[in-house]
């Protein structure tokens, strides 16, 4: 049996310095490295570098390779479809995968009421096109979102994104009509209350008793955009109470709620959607990632009345909603229905987490541990009382962990938070070697 990891030359190796080298030079730097590593080929939950070092990967690419690098179903249904029909553009003809995949998500999406479905690239296009449909339909320009969140990087994504470096550093000025609120982040509750669900009340009433009467009229506002669990802020899961009691605000208020699952979807929470944690049903659900196992395809899933009556020509692009990537999108809907992946997700998603509440009893450095399901994060601090960040011994941990065969994430508002994305059908033994290789570095951290 190969041994994994398998670390043949330190890390980053010659073969990989030389293509960094290359990248610094024809690259810029506002496309930011991670890991300095470069990698040859990756199957299931191994990647392998340049140099030959095989390596267990904790990322999936950011949340999108969830069902393994290089499944074989997945590689052979794109090159099936490649055979067929590569590209035609869903502007000019119409074609069976991209009208059979907004049938199913329709379908698999919570709420029992009509929706449309619509495909683009990515979850920045996706996040854009959602507020183009909110100010058409419903004639409200303005839009809420929250501090700390992340929705992408193109402009009015960007606009929406609660973080100010790196992604918004000099790119000012920004959209107009977007404001911004406080998250109810319990660890570090805006309000200075340790309790969750005070946390929860007091992020509802500063909408109410705040935003509304400072900064913007609910009359004038079209929508609220959230992630369910924040990703890039350092996967925060927000109280039990948030999510419905935002809602039950939306509605009161006659604003649509945009469930961004860009990050959270396809079984990466322990359900299909992080929403479903919540019993909360979005009117318009952005997705991303996961959804064609590395392909570029992003979606907005929204009800019926916002959108049948959308300007023709007014939403889509010319790539949007690819035959290949469609196809690919039916087969992961397939394979996590076939393979009972949600339920081996929730599963995952409880032996994590006891393992990292294990490593935080042992470790002080650890000042939380958090999240959903499989996607969880551990959040270094200074001193557990004050709960100062600590980004050094995060990046020592995520350091060590690649130089002992382990690729893992960062995240948080102060760069502090390692986050897990393993993919969803890892092995066990390889799931087991990974934790233990990231026990390991927090320990000598």
């Amino acid at each position: 049996m190969v041994k994994v990891p398998n670390i043949v030359t330190p890390i980053p190796g010659p073969k990989s310095k030389a293509l960094i080298d290359s990248r610094n030079k024809y690259v810029p730097p506002g496309v930011y490295l991670v890991q300095p590593v470069s990698i040859a080929k990756s199957k299931g939950s191994l990647m392998e570098d340049v140099d030959g070092n095989t390596l267990i990967d904790f990322t999936s690419g950011i949340g999108v390779t969830s069902l393994g690098h290089c499944t074989d179903e997945i590689v052979q249904t794109i090159s099936d479809q490649a055979g067929k029909l590569i590209h035609s553009c869903i502007h000019v003809v119409n074609y069976e995968p991209y009208v059979k995949l907004a049938k199913t998500l329709t379908e698999i999406t919570p709420g029992s009421f009509a929706k449309r479905a619509m495909m683009l690239n990515s979850g920045s296009e996706a996040v854009e096109n959602a507020i183009k449909i909110v100010r058409q339909s419903t004639g409200r320009k303005n839009i809420i979102s929250f501090e700390n969140s992340f929705h992408g990087r193109s402009y009015m994504a960007m606009t929406l994104t609660g973080k100010y470096d790196p992604y918004k550093v000099g790119l000012g000025p920004f959209v107009p009509g977007v404001y911004f609120t406080p998250f109810p982040y319990a660890y570090r509750c805006p309000w200075r209350t340790d309790d969750p669900e005070e946390c929860s009340k007091a992020a509802i009433h500063h909408i109410e008793k705040h935003i509304f009467k400072t900064q913007v009229g609910p009359e004038s506002v079209g929508a609220i955009i959230t992630e369910p669990v924040q990703g890039e802020g350092g996967f925060i899961d927000p109280p039990k109470s948030f999510l419905p009691m935002l809602k039950e605000l939306c509605d009161v208020n006659g604003i649509q709620l945009i469930i961004d699952e860009v990050q959270t979807g396809f079984a990466r929470t322990g359900k299909m959607w992080a929403i479903e944690h919540y019993g909360v049903e979005p009117d318009i659900m952005v997705l991303a990632k996961a959804i064609a196992s590395g392909l570029p395809l992003s979606a907005v899933v929204a009800k019926d009345e916002l959108m049948k009556d959308i300007h023709p020509g007014s939403l889509g692009g010319t790539y949007g909603g690819n035959p290949i990537a469609c196809a690919t999108a039916l087969k992961v809907i397939e394979i996590i229905e076939r393979e009972n992946i949600v339920e081996k997700s929730a599963k995952m998603g409880k032996k994590l987490r006891k393992r990292l509440n294990e490593m935080k009893d042992k470790y002080p450095s650890i000042g939380d541990v958090r999240g959903l399901g499989p996607m969880l994060a551990m959040e270094f601090v200074k001193d557990r009382k004050t709960k100062k960040p600590d980004p050094e011994t995060s990046s020592n941990v995520m350091k060590t962990c690649l130089q002992n065969g382990l690729m893992t994430l960062k995240a948080g508002l102060f760069n502090n938070a390692i986050r897990l994305h393993p993919p969803l059908t890892i092995e066990n033994e390889y799931l087991e070697t990974g934790m233990n290789i990231l026990e390991e570095a927090v320990k000598n951290a």
